[in-house]
């Protein structure tokens, strides 16, 4: 796709470096001096010897006699009123014989000389923005350039007329195509420079000017980044589960290669049970993905249940005396008040026998995480408080696993931590005597 969308591009520059090229008005003999044509009429070339040495080299057929003969025609006259035209066809030249950096380098001199030569912007963007994709050596000076080249190209793109005897339709084609290459480069250097509202923006406007941008991994999966947002989410930033959820399963769908495909498709699939809380339905969405290059109207996907809704569906689903602490934990944290007090009316000064992971013990207390992600935290969710104080030697050290008894008597929803009285820990264990047997005696 790439190289049909770069060939299309330089398909009309050499359409109008051809008709721009056509052979210049010839200089009358002993004319030291000519008006400024009409902007319809050919140029005029005064120096016949500069004439001929033009009018040569842009009549040879084959690319690599053109491409010598402009070449000479360039350095022997730099500053030849044909010098645009001339540097257009090379660059088409170049082009045609697949050597890029002479393209890059041909096009650098063209928009020097002419600074709104939009097809010259085009590829320094486009080809600049690829290499430094690719982990070029200079990635960081090449994003900068494709960057410039961009903004330069949406600048002039008003400014671009219609080749001659070149459809409306053909016309209004390339100008979509320029203008998803210019905002994909400005959309790639908002990324890079974490402006994801700009990235979202720019790289947006890329897939949408240019159905082709589609079916583009470089310009599609960081869309699907600059949606997703930053990691960890930035708090300023919102982001956007259903762009990138459908974008990053397009990504997949146009990776490059088979290990890039499995590797896109899994992080989609992440960023969907993230949203929707399950993988249910993932396959419908990644089908949708694979069967159209574009978001489909109406694209949608049940979120997950919102943290209320989730401990309302447990209490419904368990009677709190079988749920485990964990749960407990979730519901009165999250629940509505009345799923708060259908548990906590069910537990409060019961003694509850469990096990949990000391943080910090003294003689008259306890702090206890009991949870399986405060524990991994080291976070206290539970204050075992005694009516006597616990002997020194009972008294555990920090991380020990404990098994203790304890009545839930109060909590504070958030930070959670609930306070558990009349704490019991459980007797220790004495080993048993052994048992000494006697040799028997003889009568």
């Amino acid at each position: 796709m790439k190289k049909i969308l770069v060939t299309v591009v330089l398909g009309f520059a050499a359409v109008a470096a051809a008709q721009t090229a056509a052979q210049p008005a010839q200089p009358s003999q002993g004319q030291a001096a000519q008006p400024a044509a009409p902007a319809t009429q050919a140029p005029v070339i005064k120096d016949p010897a500069e004439y001929n040495a033009y009018v040569g080299a842009i009549g040879q057929k084959d690319p690599a006699a053109q491409i010598s003969g402009l070449e000479a025609f360039l350095t022997q006259y730099p500053s030849s009123i044909m010098k645009v035209p001339a540097l257009q066809t090379l660059m088409g030249d170049y082009q045609q014989t697949n050597n890029q950096p002479k393209t890059m380098e041909t096009a650098a001199k063209l928009v020097t000389a002419d600074s709104c030569n939009v097809r010259a912007l085009t590829l320094l963007s486009y080809f600049d923005r690829l290499k430094a994709q690719g982990g070029d050596a200079n990635a960081t000076q090449d994003l900068a350039d494709a960057k410039k080249y961009a903004q330069q190209g949406l600048d002039c793109l008003p400014k671009f007329t219609k080749p001659d005897g070149t459809s409306d339709a053909d016309f209004q084609k390339l100008k979509d195509q320029m203008t998803g290459i210019f905002n994909a480069a400005l959309g790639l250097a908002a990324l890079t420079d974490k402006n994801y509202d700009d990235a979202r923006k720019y790289l947006r406007a890329a897939v949408d000017a240019n159905p082709d941008s589609q079916k583009d991994f470089s310009v599609v999966y960081p869309l699907a980044l600059a949606y997703a947002g930053p990691r960890p989410p930035d708090p300023k930033l919102t982001p956007d589960p259903l762009n990138s959820i459908w974008f990053a399963a397009r990504s997949s769908v146009v990776a490059p290669t088979p290990q890039y495909q499995q590797q896109i498709e899994k992080y989609a699939r992440d960023l969907y049970i993230k949203y929707h809380g399950g993988d249910d339905g993932w396959t419908d969405v990644l089908a949708q993905a694979k069967a159209s290059p574009t978001q489909p109207a109406g694209f949608a996907i049940k979120p997950a249940p919102t943290p209320e809704e989730q401990a309302h569906n447990m209490v419904v689903a368990t009677p709190p005396d079988k749920m485990d602490f964990a749960t407990w934990e979730f519901v009165l944290s999250n629940g509505k008040q009345e799923d708060q007090d259908a548990v906590w009316n069910a537990i409060k000064g019961k003694p509850v026998y469990m096990n949990g992971t000391v943080i910090k013990a003294t003689a008259t207390e306890f702090d206890i995480a009991a949870s399986s992600d405060d524990i991994d935290a080291k976070k206290p969710d539970i204050t075992l408080t005694f009516d006597e104080k616990v002997p020194l030697r009972l008294i555990p050290k920090e991380g020990t696993s404990l098994d203790f008894q304890g009545n839930p008597a109060s909590y504070t929803p958030n930070p959670f931590m609930m306070t558990m009285d009349k704490g019991l820990l459980p007797k220790p264990k004495v080993a048993p005597k052994p048992t000494v047997h006697h040799k028997p005696t003889s009568n």
